[in-house]
């Protein structure tokens, strides 16, 4: 489910199924399960924003060490490395 997943991108939207452990959110501590996760380049364009929600809920959570460094400005390759942390699950956080 990929809105924007295409390199150079300032913003991507993707499904993911959280691993044992789920991820870590600033609200409300750990969430599990089906999550859509949402990671927004900053204006500074070296951080990234990243909240999480139940897939198909309203209520955005945002992600434990968010915002967080880009490496090298690449926010494609830092949300797909995001979901793979995510599938891996350990109470994951953005940093």
């Amino acid at each position: 489910m990929n809105i924007s997943g295409a390199a150079g991108t300032d913003r991507h939207v993707d499904a993911v199924m959280a691993g044992p452990g789920g991820v870590m959110t600033d609200q409300v501590g750990v969430i599990t399960g089906d999550l859509t996760v949402r990671t927004v380049l900053g204006a500074d364009r070296h951080t990234a924003h990243v909240t999480v929600q139940y897939t198909g809920a309203e209520e955005w959570y945002t992600l434990t060490g968010s915002p967080a460094p880009v490496p090298d400005e690449d926010l494609t390759a830092y949300h797909q490395n995001l979901l793979d942390r995510i599938r891996d699950g350990g109470a994951t956080e953005a940093t």
